[in-house]
């Protein structure tokens, strides 16, 4: 049995495996530019941040109906489940969707029809997190929280994703200060290939209270100190980073390290069908590639507890939080 765990950064379009897509791609009469599924698994090697969102979005083209969404989600929750993940916060980009003329409610319909068996059907508790793309317009991000008013009952909160260079936080200040006057919740990717300021700008500008990535914190000792001063979570994701170059090879990430500052580590597996692995190979992979121990890993694990959004639900938590005290190695 997996060491129990919450997933913290996980983009359900990022959950695609060839196999899924070819499916849905004959169900919906889209052509993939592969032969087959070796093809399509061959491509899935990058060079950087870039050349994964180029294949992202283009494999987006099968995701259509209603079905598709909940196909995806379903598949997902049922592979993280076997890897003890027990509560997933899901992120999902909607303006990817919409510009190929996915309908919101198409979208987070089909979703949370597989979130909302998911505890029975896994075992695993989820919530979802809506994220704006950073390269698109402030505009374009304020039209889409717009169109997702009707569905925030199923909406926790919001998030920054895709293309980080050139595009600092500040960008959206005003989606966030709307954001936050709806009462969501809040967090950004910063710091994965931008740099330490842009993890200053996300807690300062925008008001976030998790950091996606996060990984350039290490370069800037004053922002370490903030982050363990105010017990700021970090989402990392060291296969990810290993796969888009931010991290040469996985023994040289600074995950022990970080540990050893007392910054509130989390570890996830972002796009887990592009990147190697899911949550447990996540845990996996740093405890053989750096050596953690039993501790640190139960650390972690903790970590994603305290750091989830389950404030609506302190009994589960701390249900969850007894979970890993428990384990047995």
């Amino acid at each position: 049995m997996p060491l129990p765990k919450a997933e913290l950064h996980l983009h359900i379009e990022g959950t695609l495996e060839p196999e899924l897509a070819f499916e849905l791609a004959a169900r919906n009469s889209v052509e993939l530019p592969y032969a087959d599924t070796d093809a399509l698994r061959k491509a899935y090697r990058f060079e950087d941040l870039q050349s994964f969102l180029d294949l992202y979005y283009e494999l987006m083209a099968v995701l259509r109906t209603e079905r598709d969404f909940e196909d995806l989600a379903d598949a997902y929750l049922a592979r993280a489940a076997a890897q003890g993940v027990r509560h997933a916060e899901i992120f999902f980009d909607p303006q990817a969707h919409l510009a190929r003329g996915v309908a919101m409610g198409t979208v987070v319909e089909g979703l949370t029809r597989a979130l909302e068996r998911s505890e029975e059907r896994h075992g695993v508790s989820t919530q979802l997190i809506m994220c704006f793309l950073r390269d698109e317009s402030a505009e374009s991000a304020m039209a889409t929280l717009e169109a997702a008013r009707p569905h925030l009952d199923r909406i926790v909160g919001v998030g920054l994703d895709s293309a980080e260079v050139g595009h600092p936080p500040v960008k959206f200040r005003e989606v966030y200060e709307a954001a936050a006057r709806l009462g969501l919740r809040r967090v950004a990717h910063a710091g994965e290939e931008g740099p330490p300021e842009y993890i200053t700008e996300a807690l300062d500008v925008l008001g976030v209270e998790r950091i996606d990535h996060g990984l350039r914190c290490v370069e800037s000792p004053e922002l370490v100190e903030r982050l363990v001063r105010e017990r700021v979570p970090l989402t990392l994701c060291p296969l990810s980073n290993v796969r888009l170059r931010t991290v040469d090879v996985l023994a040289e990430h600074p995950l022990p390290a970080m540990l050893e500052a007392g910054l509130l580590c989390t570890v996830n597996s972002d796009d887990p069908a592009y990147f190697g692995g899911y949550a447990g190979d996540n845990f996996d992979a740093v405890r053989s590639a750096l050596g953690l121990s039993e501790e640190q890993l139960r650390e972690l694990a903790r970590n994603s507890f305290l750091a989830s959004f389950l404030e609506h639900d302190e009994e589960r938590r701390a249900r969850y939080l007894a979970e890993v005290e428990a384990y047995e190695f």
